[in-house]
């Protein structure tokens, strides 16, 4: 089991549905997060993460990018934080 998770914006992102790549509870989402986004908030969790020029499989036009997360436990974990993080953060 790999201690890393990658993480694309467009899992919480409140514009999209399931089936377009949103990973986590539309309530927990946030309108149009970017890398930067994701990465303060694993930066305050003090969780060591990079950020990368890589996109989506499924979305190869949107160049949003990745963030790979050092995480020994499930990424549902993991984007469930993360998406807490970025929620408080914006005052949703």
């Amino acid at each position: 089991m790999s201690a890393e998770r990658i993480l694309y914006p467009c899992y919480f992102d409140a514009a999209l549905r399931r089936r377009e790549g949103r990973r986590v509870a539309r309530n927990l989402a946030v309108k149009s997060p970017d890398t930067s986004a994701i990465a303060t908030v694993l930066r305050k969790m003090n969780l060591p993460h990079r950020l990368e020029e890589h996109h989506h499989p499924a979305r190869w036009v949107e160049r949003e990018g990745r963030v790979v997360v050092e995480w020994k436990g499930s990424k549902e974990d993991l984007m469930r934080k993360v998406a807490t993080g970025l929620s408080g953060r914006r005052g949703a």
